[in-house]
């Protein structure tokens, strides 16, 4: 039996991915936005053993979640399941920051560098990562022209490249997953992937013991690992990421 963190799993494939858990005799701590969305948690999934609340749209809800979290105990995965979508405007968090950087990209950099070091780490991407630019030199989009499609791939980019950052940093099955594009909130009625396939692959890579699943530093689509973006895999942009996370939260990753 393990035990599960789950960012974003209130609603969606965060969710769906904790009852499968949650009824597999897993250990699962969810998390939602406000108590509103933890009693809808609360109620989707009644097996959880607790669900914190805290906002990731800014650094101190960040910080506060974690260390919730922390005070939990010790997790055997973490999956950074929480994102906001690709038709968001240019709207600024309390932060000053971009709302999609905020929760997409620094939120789980913050998550994973201030709750314990998991034996595993999964980060949920998306397919339009393919074709993003990391484009750290304007991660804030203080330069260009707002464009919410391309600001949602580039910080599923950024997720890749955490992945496989903690895969090479910290020596522990560390993965990226594609759910496909489902029919949640966020992708819409009519997507046409499955959605079973697009939360069992993580909940698969967060406790399943097959080698297949014990990999690290991968990029997977329905269990099936894919090439993700040349990007993801640059060492020298992911250690530009990482430090221009820590210079924006304050926040310093670990080892």
């Amino acid at each position: 039996m393990a035990r599960i963190f789950i960012s974003g799993s209130s609603t969606g494939l965060g969710m769906m991915a904790g009852r499968l858990l949650a009824e597999e005799r897993h250990q699962v701590v969810l998390h939602a936005r406000n108590a509103g969305r933890a009693e809808d948690a609360r109620r989707e999934v009644p097996k959880a053993e607790a669900v914190v609340i805290g906002d990731l749209a800014t650094i101190e809800g960040a910080r506060d979640v974690a260390g919730q979290v922390n005070c939990l105990g010790t997790f055997d995965a973490v999956i950074h399941n929480a994102a906001v979508g690709y038709q968001e405007s240019h709207r600024k968090t309390a932060d000053g920051l971009p709302h999609v950087f905020a929760v997409n990209t620094l939120a789980p950099y913050i998550l994973t560098a201030l709750i314990a070091r998991p034996k595993r780490l999964v980060y949920m991407t998306s397919g339009m990562h393919r074709g993003a630019e990391a484009h750290l030199d304007d991660l804030l989009w203080e330069k260009r022209s707002w464009r919410g499609s391309q600001a949602y791939a580039e910080s599923k980019l950024h997720d890749a490249m955490l992945a496989f950052a903690m895969a090479r940093l910290w020596h522990i099955p560390s993965n990226a997953v594609d759910p496909g594009w489902v029919a949640t909130r966020m992708g819409g009625a009519g997507a046409p992937d499955d959605l079973e396939q697009g939360y069992r692959t993580q909940a698969w890579l967060a406790v399943s013991d097959e080698p297949a699943a014990l990999v690290s530093g991968k990029y997977f689509h329905h269990k099936q690992p894919r090439d993700p973006n040349r990007q993801a895999l640059d060492e020298g942009l992911q250690d530009r990421l990482l430090a221009a996370c820590t210079r924006i939260s304050g926040v310093d990753l670990p080892g």
